[in-house]
This record gives structure tokens, sequence and C-alpha cells, in this order.
């Protein structure tokens, strides 16, 4: 029997969403009431599916996101997901059918980029996507950072930070978060069901767990909340009976250095916790640095995270700023055939300008290494010493480099 690939109807979205779970190793089935929650917010002719015999085979959904761009402006993106196909159907093109159905539907919507978060690295770099941003965690050892362990954990300066609940920061988190965005290259929409479901208040399926986080805030000197974060902890003694915690830090906003510093001391001051696992933040993080001891900050992640896939070029390269002023002709290479084409970018610190061109090329690339180089994370001269791009005119390279780099790594929160 043919494989039937569609949208996907309300009543086969239970059956959808057991397909996913399956394909991310997470049998159990969703809830009736998961369900229902997840229904309100999706938008079913984003949704596909493969069925075969009338069971759900592969998956695919997409819905619209927010993307902060370098300069503070945003991008209406292609935010894909739930991406699945159950291991007795691969290798026949599922996957390929469905994005190709997605990205044309995204171009034909005006969205001029596409988004995802890659589970594994090999798959998307064939349907033109490039890592746009990435990710690291540390792990603190507490005893070795060189706090002093006299005091409090309340921060200098006429800050404080204060122990909320989770209906505070459902009220003071999109703001703090709203802040973040105007700001930070990276970061992505967070809705209302993003508040619900992170404060334990949206139905979960049956193979999640929910355990009542803490929360907290940092509250500056004049009484504005810069700051906020949310960590659980474990219960670990040893065999002397003392004990050995470890907090895990599930959400971390501070938006200036003070916050973020007495966010980091404050949980680092805890009686019990001897270690601290700081959850997903960029790779140039200030976090090492704001230890005494920076070595009691290891390293133990640090991997792609943001994917992007330009599908309007010279939209896309309009809606950032650049490093200095410049003129750069792009020869952008899309085998899909979504934003080919030679471009002639004038860039500046306040804008942009971009527009097709006949005029020779100054650098070659790929649509998925121009997705690397889009927040400002990559270097040229790295994509051209890989032969990842061409530099057609001598010293190219270093233009680019200095037209795209920025001074501080884009960075993404959330996992979608």
């Amino acid at each position: 029997m043919s494989l039937d690939v569609r949208t996907v109807t309300a009543s086969e979205y239970p059956d959808w969403l057991r397909a996913v779970q399956n394909g991310f190793l997470t049998a159990g089935g969703p809830s009736e009431d998961d369900v229902a929650d997840r229904l309100v917010g999706t938008d079913l002719s984003r949704v596909q599916g493969v069925f075969d015999a009338g069971r759900c085979v592969a998956t695919f959904r997409s819905f619209v996101q927010e993307l902060t761009v370098v300069g503070g402006a945003t991008v209406a993106a292609d935010a894909i997901s739930g991406v699945t196909v159950a291991p007795t159907h691969r290798r026949r093109g599922l996957l390929r059918r469905m994005m190709a159905t997605d990205l044309a539907a995204a171009k034909e919507r005006g969205e001029p980029v596409a988004s995802l978060i890659a589970a594994e690295y090999p798959i998307y770099g064939r349907f033109g996507f490039g890592p746009a941003a990435w990710a690291a965690e540390w792990e603190i050892s507490v005893h070795r950072a060189g706090l002093d362990p006299r005091r409090s954990g309340q921060p200098a300066g006429g800050g404080r930070i204060e122990m909320v609940d989770g209906a505070d920061i459902r009220k003071i988190g999109p703001e703090v978060h709203a802040a973040l965005a105007a700001r930070q290259p990276g970061v992505v929409t967070r809705g209302e069901r993003w508040w619900r479901r992170s404060t334990g208040v949206t139905p979960r399926s049956e193979h999640e767990k929910w355990s009542e986080p803490f929360y907290v805030v940092h509250r500056a000197a004049d009484g504005e909340i810069d700051g906020l974060m949310t960590y659980s902890t474990d219960d670990k003694w040893g065999d002397a009976k003392q004990p050995l915690n470890t907090a895990t830090v599930r959400d971390m906003i501070a938006l200036n250095p003070a916050a973020e510093r007495a966010l980091w001391h404050y949980l680092c001051s805890i009686d019990w916790i001897t270690a601290v696992r700081s959850g997903y933040r960029a790779p140039d993080a200030l976090l090492p640095l704001l230890l005494p001891d920076p070595r009691a900050a290891r390293m133990i992640t640090n991997s792609d995270w943001l994917w992007l896939r330009l599908l309007d070029v010279p939209r896309a390269l309009e809606a950032r700023t650049y490093g200095v002023e410049a003129s750069l002709v792009l020869e952008v290479r899309d085998d899909a055939g979504l934003a080919g084409g030679r471009f002639l970018l004038d860039a500046s610190t306040s804008g942009a300008r971009c527009v097709p061109t006949t005029r020779s090329a100054d650098l070659a690339l790929g649509v998925a290494e121009l997705a690397t180089l889009y927040l400002g994370d990559e270097s040229v001269r790295r994509l051209v010493d890989l032969g990842r791009a061409e530099e057609a005119r001598a010293g190219a390279a270093t233009t680019a480099d200095a037209v795209f780099r920025t001074g501080r790594r884009p960075w993404c929160p959330d996992v979608f």
C-alpha cells in the first residue's frame, strides 16, 4: 500500500503525538488532557504526517516564531519541530517530502528564515540548514569556587535575591524575557503556554515527570527585577552523612552582569549544594569568570544548538545590523532553488540594503554556510579554510568577517 503524506486532522492528532513520542523513544502515549492542551496552540494546517494503512509512521510540524537578530530586530521564522520517521520506514524520502512541502509554504507565507533544534547533526545540512548558535553547559564545584562561605548569598550594591513561586514567574517572566529578546541575537518567542508548562500548570504526557522547582528573582537597587532563575535539586548524601547535592538550572535570564553575578553567587551559597549545573548557556557566557576561581566551572557540553535556513536572502540580511560599513557581493548556492542567487549587500552599523545583482561575486558560499554567519557566530575565514566558502576576490573573507561577526556570541535559551 502506498504511503499517504498529508496534513493531520484533529482526530488523527493523538496518533500523530504517539508517533512523535515513539520517534524520540518516549513511549507511553499522550494523556487526553495533554492532547487537548496541545491542540489549542497547534495550527493543524502546518502539521504533517505520513500514514501507512492508517497508522502514523512519520511526523513533522512547524509554527511561526519570532527570532531576534543582530541589532535587536526580529524576523518571522518557520520553526520546525516534532520531526520523526519510524525505524520501519526509514530511507524512503519521507522527511525530504515533508521538508520540501513545509519550506515552500513558509517561503510563500513570507517567512524569511526557518529554524530548528537538531537532535542529530548530519540530518539538516542536506536541506540548507546551518548551525547558527551553539550552547554550552558548565558544572561548578562549589567548594572550589572561592566564594566566601560566610556570605548569605545576598548581592552587594543594594540589590537583593527574592524567592518567589510559579505564579509570580508567570507574571514576571514574560517582561524579563522580552527585555532579553530586545538585545540578545538568537532568542526566540516564548508564548503563554511556555510559561504555563515551565511552571507546572500545563498537563503533560504520561512519561513526563513534573517536580516543582525553586524560583528566585534578582531585584536591582532601584526595585526593578532584572533577573530570574528556576532550578531544581537532587537529594544525595555521602556515607558519613555529609550533603552532596547538585542544583540544576532549568532557566536563567539576567539582563546585566550584576544580576548574573548575583544569581550565580546565590546558587553557589545554598547550604548542602556542593555542585551546580548551569543548564545551556552561550559558549562565551560570563559564568566561569564570575567566580573567584574560574577553574571550578568545568565545561561539560559545547555543541551546536539553533539551526537556521534562509528562505529570503535580501529580507533576512536587511533585518540585522553589521559591524562596519562595507559592500559585498555574495554568490549564494541553494540546491533546493528557494533562496539562491547573487546579491549585493550594502551593510552598515544601522542596517543594510540587499538586492539581486549581476556584479562579480566577492564571496561564494552555500545557503547553509550563510545561515551559520547570519547571527554573527561563525568566521568566514574558517569557512574558506574548510572549503565551505570561496573567496572570489582577495581580501573578501576579511571584509566579510568584519561585517558579520559580533562582539558576543548569539544564544538561544530554549528548545522547541
